[in-house]
């Protein structure tokens, strides 16, 4: 084997890797990640606004209808973005009390996707 022909195979083989780096960033920027947070029978609906108010800083009108979303369709999408953000989110519902999960945005996820896409603002 030459020095020519082991240097055109790593120059395909770099060139397949960019490939897939630029489409693998191109599928996260248009599928982000979205935090779902979920009805339950425990919190009250004026802690729940707070919670939206307080952890991801919406002003109170934008947390009401949130929390009007959660209260009568069940669930909210209530922040969008990187995975690892959205997993962070989670969590933090989750350590206020609240049922949440995390969700690829393009999922079939039975018309979420009306929420609060966007993250917070």
């Amino acid at each position: 084997m030459n020095g020519q022909t082991t240097t055109a195979a790593t120059a395909v083989a770099a060139t397949e890797v960019e490939r897939e780096t630029r489409t693998d960033a191109a599928t996260a920027v248009a599928d982000p990640w979205v935090t779902i947070v979920w009805n339950d029978p425990v919190n009250l609906m004026s802690y729940v606004s707070y919670v939206f108010e307080s952890y991801f800083g919406y002003p109170p009108a934008k947390a009401q209808k949130l929390m009007m979303q959660v209260h009568h369709d069940g669930r909210a999408v209530v922040s969008s973005g990187p995975r690892e953000r959205m997993e962070v989110d989670v969590q933090a519902m989750h350590g206020f009390g609240l049922w949440a999960t995390l969700r690829q945005s393009g999922a079939s996820d039975g018309g979420v996707e009306g929420g609060a896409a966007g993250g917070a603002a």
